[in-house]
């Protein structure tokens, strides 16, 4: 009986819990451990450039490239009386769509605003502006152009399918380009 005592006393010693010096031993190590972790993560983002800048440039590209591929593209301009109708560009009566904007369109209007893909080729922008000409609060320092060329895409012709670059300057100097394409699947819609 005595030596079965024996055996659970030692059994019990063996389930119990961590000393308090074996505890703060382990916290000591993990926050160590942690602690370098986080120096590495902090250098690493000092090291990058701007994130915000970055983040920021890709919203103004994406922004601009959207209201350019939104944009009708048609053989006629938009303006022209046989814009609904025409086949080709040789149907249009008088404004065949050609690149640039046509008679004094701008993106700002008032009276006449861009109304074609075509018309941002050449487009460009020192401090962000939305399309009704009021400057965007913290983008002044911000600039933007785009090019319009026209490239063919697989299978679709260069004359039926266009390829957008808009590009972004921060004022740190650093430049972001996106492409798109958009190309002629419905001639004659000027809506």
């Amino acid at each position: 009986m005595h030596g079965r005592a024996f055996k659970l006393s030692a059994m019990l010693r063996k389930h119990h819990g961590l000393t308090l010096i074996e505890l703060l031993m382990f916290i000591t190590v993990v926050g160590i451990a942690l602690s370098a972790m986080l120096s590495v993560f902090v250098q690493a983002t000092q090291a990058s450039s701007d994130p915000m800048i970055r983040r920021q440039q890709l919203a103004i590209a994406e922004s601009l490239l959207r209201e350019v591929q939104l944009m009708p593209f048609t053989y006629c301009d938009p303006d022209d009386a046989n814009a609904t109708t025409a086949a080709s560009s040789g149907g249009c009566a008088s404004l065949a769509e050609g690149s640039g904007p046509e008679g004094g369109e701008t993106r700002y209007g008032p009276s006449s605003r861009f109304d074609n893909v075509n018309d941002y080729a050449g487009f460009s922008m020192s401090g962000i502006r939305d399309v009704a000409n009021q400057a965007v609060s913290g983008l002044s320092g911000y600039s933007a152009s785009v090019a319009v060329a026209a490239t063919a895409l697989d299978t679709v012709a260069a004359a039926d399918a266009l390829k957008v670059t808009v590009t972004v300057t921060a004022p740190d100097a650093s430049t972001l380009s996106l492409q798109g394409w958009r190309t002629r699947y419905a001639p004659n819609a000027i809506d």
